[in-house]
């Protein structure tokens, strides 16, 4: 008796062939625990294996021979549970063994010895991937330090000489920053130990610059040229462009700004510049449909020949060969519209990929490849068939695929960084038209740049436009409130985002797709983010809850016009302040936006209107324990009026300069005074600017601003100086101080005089910040900020926001490191 016919879909999910998983799951896991163990542990482990594996298969043949079954369906019941542990034991056996001998060959040689020793070797390896600049540099240093991937060929140390192939990481001077992938090059080093489980077999501590002794490969030879033909016909374009259009194409993201790769971070898009399954899958799209016309076997041959060339284009490296694995198995299962035979694809790709690199198992981004791909194969089809009840065909296909594979990745992403990219589906389902043609014109171009830069040209003109609505799409939804929403670390973290998903998703599956209330919801949820990167989008963001203030936050800069006024966290509802803005200007709007209602330590550096005339608003605002104001006498009219607000309402109030100890006396030998340094809640401050003898040489008057009070506020890992008005002669005494007191670099620099073309070089290089704020006011008739102060700090490597058109600016938390929340456009 028939029934009716089974749905698609339903299909789809019900011939899911998932008797390969158990053997991936199962190498996977070898793998990464292995990693960890002497290579002797891990060959008895293999041998253990081995054993059981034969003993389970002379079983299965001795039960078949003593019993058997009529019927094929019966036996195949029979044995099946016993058949799996054969073929998973068979396959961890295999893995164990693999990487027992990788082990051995690792632990055992002269290389493990001499890093065990901390020995000084002379090392010749082959460059395998592109140096990487890491962060600011030491008090010491002019430039950041540099990390190399190297491929060992030989080490020479303790007087003996001996080839060895091994995985390292250098990390060297800033010259390491020219080498190019697959050059050999020579240098001495220092040796250090790596951790069980890394990849790189030992660290190399370099001082000496790279001798570059062989160029690459003539592959790479051409490879190389190729990628720096196209950073040189992407360098007129506008900074995304410069940025994305490489990345997209080949992955080479080293020009991407600082705040539109925080702007995708957010937005859960960095997967654009990072080459994935994705490239691959576009890549090989374009490449078979323009082959439609071809036989089926010819058109394989042709797939596999661009496959093998775009692996070579965008550098042979592990990455690189995980994500052209992981992307063929994704493409063959759209093609032929078969996740019944996707899964074993993708099972076999984790076996084949851990047996031949078995540190991929404790790899990040091997586990966001597998899971992505596991997304897409399992969850996007029936998800889609499910909305498409709901939206149109295409939308929920569009809607289904990032879904699918945020859904899958979340659980680690949030190992990575303990957040949620709240905005990911939308953000990816907008930008996802434009990423193929930007893909297809970066590689044309790429490969066009040798031979034909016009064309070159012209093509990358063209990529850029896709781009632009990439990084419009990414700053559009960064600019919203909660883009990123703090999530617990570690494994809490990771249970409660599965269990979270897994109640969404159960939620939703009960409803079913046509509940009453599912239509308007996801009409919501589509419709309103189409409509936040229009030309209107400004106006429905004003209209939405700001969210402020960030969780988590650090510092804000706040927006008071032209005027000045910061803040630094200095407890849970407590921060120190600098200077309170002009009268009217909203810095006691400020304080309560931001929560705080006791002001630790408030600092004013001088007396003009435009940094203690919003004194009052403040007082009225929250509790002030304390306060210092600049030690200049003018304006006196404002000294005057400032104490009197403060003494109104009983603030103490001392007028600190920056003192030095002469050379061997003891900090408590100062002259007296008040103290130049403090802590104020979780703050530590301490004055650097100006110090006695700049004030009793004054000008006067015309000098006030050269006698702002200077600070460093150092709390909850961040390290701010806010410069108050110092003009050139202020700065140049603060320049010197600085290099006295071998001051390393700040994280954070309240940019002097509202940025004012009026800045001394030397200082900017001397502080070199990460970020740079601005506090100015919009239209302003100073011509604040000028053109030339911003390229300064930005040329010193800082992110450089300003208030006029950023609003408030927040530092906050991210993990281990800091990041900002503004809406800057």
């Amino acid at each position: 008796m028939s029934g009716p016919p089974v749905p698609r879909s339903a299909q789809d999910v019900r011939t899911v062939d998932a008797r390969a998983v158990l053997p991936a799951v199962g190498a996977w896991a070898a793998a990464w625990v292995a990693l960890a163990q002497p290579a002797d542990a891990v060959a008895l482990a293999a041998a253990a294996a081995l054993g059981l594996t034969l003993v389970t298969g002379a079983v299965i043949r001795a039960t078949r021979r003593a019993r058997p079954q009529p019927g094929r369906h019966r036996r195949s019941a029979v044995t099946a549970p016993a058949a799996a542990s054969l073929l998973v034991t068979g396959v961890v056996a295999a893995v164990l063994t693999s990487t027992a001998a990788q082990l051995h060959d690792r632990q055992g040689g002269h290389l493990a010895d001499l890093a065990s020793r901390g020995a000084s070797v002379v090392v010749t390896a082959r460059v395998a991937g592109e140096p990487e600049p890491l962060g600011r540099a030491r008090e010491w240093e002019a430039a950041p330090r540099v990390r190399v991937q190297l491929d060992l060929e030989s080490v020479a140390g303790r007087g003996e000489r001996s080839g060895a192939s091994a995985p390292v990481v250098l990390l060297g001077p800033a010259t390491w920053g020219d080498v190019t992938l697959g050059e050999r090059v020579r240098v001495r080093a220092t040796l250090a130990a790596t951790e069980p489980g890394e990849r790189a077999a030992a660290l190399l501590l370099a001082g000496d610059p790279p001798d570059v002794t062989d160029p690459p490969p003539a592959t790479l030879r051409v490879v190389n040229a190729m990628r720096a033909r196209l950073r040189a016909v992407t360098a007129d374009l506008s900074p995304q462009a410069r940025g994305l259009v490489p990345g997209i194409a080949v992955g080479d993201d080293r020009a991407l700004p600082t705040a539109l790769e925080e702007d995708m971070r957010a937005t859960g898009l960095t997967h654009l510049t990072a080459v994935s399954g994705a490239h691959v899958a576009i890549l090989l799209g374009a490449v078979l449909g323009a082959t439609a016309w071809l036989p089926r076997r010819a058109r394989a041959v042709v797939g596999a020949l661009a496959l093998a060339a775009f692996v070579l284009l965008v550098r042979p490296e592990a990455s690189v060969l995980r994500s052209a694995a992981m992307g063929a198995v994704v493409l063959v299962a759209l093609l032929l519209g078969r996740p019944s035979r996707a899964l074993p694809a993708l099972a076999g790709a984790i076996v084949g990929l851990v047996l031949l690199d078995p540190w991929l198992a404790r790899e990040y981004g091997f586990a966001l490849s597998v899971l992505a791909t596991g997304g897409l194969v399992l969850l996007a089809r029936p998800w889609a068939a499910w909305l498409s009840h709901v939206v149109p065909r295409w939308l929920a296909v569009g809607i289904a695929v990032p879904a699918a594979a945020q859904a899958a990745c979340g659980p680690v992403v949030v190992l990575l960084t303990p957040a949620v990219a709240l905005y990911a589906v939308p953000a990816n389902l907008l930008a996802a038209a434009a990423v193929p043609p930007a893909t297809v014109l970066g590689v044309a171009a790429t490969l066009l740049g040798p031979v034909w830069p016009a064309a070159a040209s012209v093509l990358v003109t063209a990529a850029a436009a896709f781009t632009w609505w990439i990084a419009t799409v990414a700053q559009t939804f960064a600019d919203l409130p909660a883009a990123q929403v703090p999530w617990p670390a570690g494994a809490p973290g990771v249970l409660a985002l599965a269990v979270a998903t897994a109640a969404g998703v159960g939620v939703l599956a009960r409803a079913g797709p046509r509940a009453a209330w599912l239509r308007p919801v996801v009409v919501v949820a589509v419709v309103v983010p189409a409509l936040l990167v229009l030309p209107w989008r400004d106006d429905l963001v004003a209209a939405l809850p700001d969210g402020w203030p960030p969780r988590g936050w650090v510092a804000i800069q706040c927006d008071v016009g032209q005027g000045a006024a910061f803040l630094l966290r200095s407890g849970d509802d407590a921060a120190v302040m600098v200077d309170t803005g002009p009268d009217g200007g909203a810095a006691g709007d400020c304080l309560g936006a931001a929560d705080v209602g006791r002001v630790d330590l408030l600092v004013l550096t001088h007396a003009h209107a435009d940094h203690v005339g919003g004194l009052a608003e403040v007082l009225a605002a929250a509790d002030v324990t304390a306060a210092v104001l600049g030690p200049g006498p003018e304006p006196a009219a404002g000294v005057r009026d400032t104490l009197t607000l403060l003494a109104d309402a009983a603030v103490p109030v001392s007028r600190p300069v920056a003192r030095e100890v002469p050379a061997g006396e003891a900090p408590e030998g100062r002259a007296a005074g008040p103290p130049d340094r403090g802590r104020a809640g979780e703050v530590d401050w301490q004055v650097l600017w100006p110090t006695a003898a700049a004030v009793a040489r004054s000008p006067g008057a015309d000098g006030a601003n050269d006698l702002s009070l200077v600070l460093r506020l150092t709390a909850r890992g961040a390290d701010v100086v806010a410069l108050g008005d110092v003009e050139l002669a202020g700065q140049a005494g603060l320049r010197g101080r600085l290099a006295e007191a071998r001051a390393g670099p700040a994280d954070v620099v309240v940019m002097a005089h509202h940025g004012s073309a009026r800045q001394d070089a030397g200082l900017a290089v001397a502080l070199r910040p990460r970020l740079a704020v601005v506090s100015v006011g919009a239209g302003n008739d100073y011509g604040h900020p000028a053109a030339s102060a911003l390229g300064l700090y930005a040329r010193t490597g800082s992110v450089v926001l300003r208030t006029d058109t950023c609003g408030q600016i927040a530092l906050v938390r991210r993990g281990s490191d800091l990041a900002t929340v503004s809406r800057c456009r």
